[in-house]
């Protein structure tokens, strides 16, 4: 009996051998086919979206329009003069675009906090033409509990988003029912130009925060005096805190570097003098 058994296992383990490089060379050839026929898509290059997304810098997305919840026509030129932040997302997407649009809502808030209710803008846009329209744009606003009265969810059209998504420098292919992007939210400043690129469904705060408070607080030159100096003090002195994970305005920072200007020229003066004095005791004044 013990023999049979053994015997017949070696006879299943010869066929498997036969037969395993043929199933290989089927699999493999039946792979090309599709590759020719073309179903199946590229892999999605990471590196290359990433070097995409940082080429645009400095270019205007002003001349975009869009849809928002209600129907109404949005131009992104109406956000000019403020900072606005831009997120791309698909509302079929049950897990990456939800977590990624809670954890920007946290970051908001927290940027609200730190610049002031009215600094910046916020826009969430739905890049799928197919299915992102207006009523499913409100819907997935609503799931994730976005109440933020200057934060707007959009979609467009193929060739309005084609133009945005170039402007951002934002890539995405289809793939298994969804698709292939990175994970990107672009500042964009007051002249409608795209500042910077954050990365990540989730990130620390300052990787938003930080370019946000250098536009909110950016010196004008049609501003005076004294508001371009409260804007440096407000720059300088809003501070982030880890401990807390909050921005705090921190006068100690001014006033500590306040008093060291003051030192330095205080020494400055002392030295002076009295230089000024050994030369008059040699008589060279």
């Amino acid at each position: 009996m013990r023999d049979a058994v053994k015997s017949g296992i070696g006879v299943c383990l010869g066929l498997a051998l036969t037969l395993l490089p043929a199933l290989v060379l089927a699999e493999h050839s039946a792979g090309m086919g599709s590759m020719k026929m073309g179903a199946s898509a590229p892999s999605f290059d990471r590196n290359e979206a990433r070097a995409v997304s940082g080429e645009v810098l400095g270019q205007s997305v002003a001349g975009v329009t869009l849809t928002d919840r209600t129907g109404q026509r949005v131009s992104l030129s109406m956000f000019e003069g403020r900072p606005l932040v831009i997120s791309l997302i698909f509302t079929s997407c049950y897990h990456i675009c939800p977590t990624t649009t809670q954890h920007l809502d946290k970051v908001v808030k927290k940027a609200r906090e730190a610049l002031g209710d009215d600094a910046f803008s916020v826009v969430t846009v739905g890049f799928d033409t197919l299915r992102d329209t207006p009523p499913m744009m409100d819907e997935f606003a609503r799931r994730q509990g976005i109440d933020d009265p200057d934060w707007l969810f959009l979609s467009g059209d193929r060739k309005s988003i084609d133009e945005l998504t170039a402007s951002l420098g934002f890539l995405f292919e289809p793939a298994g029912g969804g698709f292939n992007h990175l994970i990107q939210t672009s500042v964009i400043d007051q002249e409608g130009r795209v500042y910077q690129q954050v990365f990540g469904m989730t990130y620390d705060a300052p990787y938003l925060i930080e370019p946000l408070k250098r536009l909110v607080f950016k010196t004008s030159a049609a501003a005076g005096l004294i508001s371009n100096l409260s804007n440096q003090v407000r720059l300088f002195c809003t501070v982030y805190d880890p401990t807390t994970d909050r921005y705090k305005f921190d006068y100690s920072l001014y006033i500590g570097t306040f008093i060291g200007f003051m030192c330095v020229l205080v020494l400055g003066v002392t030295l002076v003098r009295e230089w000024r004095r050994t030369l008059r005791s040699r008589g060279g004044v």
